[in-house]
C-alpha cells in the first residue's frame, strides 16, 4: 500500500499525540497548566506559557543541565461576602511544568519577560555546543 507523504508529517509521532489531544477533548481530560508553546534554532530556544491570573511574583522559573522548570500558583480570587461559585472551570492551585530541551542550557543566557498574561523565557545554548562551520581548504 502507497502512502502519500504530504499526508504524513516529519515527526512520525505527531499523528499519536494529535489523536491523544482529540481523545482528551471528547472525554474531557483535563489539559497541562500553563499551557506551552516551544521553538528552537541553532542559538537558542524560545518557550512561552499562558498564564491567565497569575501575578509574576507567584511564577519560579529554574534550569538545571537541560531541563527547565516552570512552577508557581494561581491563586483563588477573593469572593464578596454571600457570594457562592455558580461555575468554576479556570483552576486554581499550584503548577509545574517541567520542559526537557533538546541542548544543554547556559544559565547566563536565560531571559524572562511577562505580559499580557504570557510569560516569554528565551534560553541560550552555550558557546561550545552551539554547531559550527567547518571550513574546508583546498588541498
Amino acid at each position: 500500500m502507497l502512502y502519500r507523504t504530504s499526508l504524513y508529517p516529519a515527526d512520525p509521532f505527531a499523528l499519536m499525540r494529535r489523536l491523544s489531544q482529540d481523545l482528551d477533548s471528547a472525554f474531557g481530560a483535563p489539559r497541562a497548566f500553563p499551557a506551552l508553546n516551544v521553538w528552537q534554532n541553532e542559538e537558542a530556544a524560545a518557550i512561552t506559557a499562558e498564564l491567565p491570573g497569575v501575578e509574576p511574583a507567584d511564577i519560579d522559573i529554574q534550569v538545571k543541565d537541560n531541563v527547565l522548570t516552570l512552577s508557581g500558583e494561581r491563586k483563588l480570587p477573593d469572593l464578596p461576602e454571600g457570594a457562592t461559585w455558580h461555575r468554576r472551570e479556570r483552576a486554581f492551585g499550584r503548577f509545574t511544568r517541567a520542559i526537557r530541551l533538546p541542548f544543554r542550557v547556559d544559565p547566563e543566557k536565560v531571559e524572562a519577560r511577562f505580559a499580557d498574561g504570557v510569560l516569554r523565557i528565551a534560553v541560550g545554548r552555550p558557546d561550545e555546543d552551539k554547531p559550527r562551520r567547518i571550513e574546508i581548504k583546498a588541498a
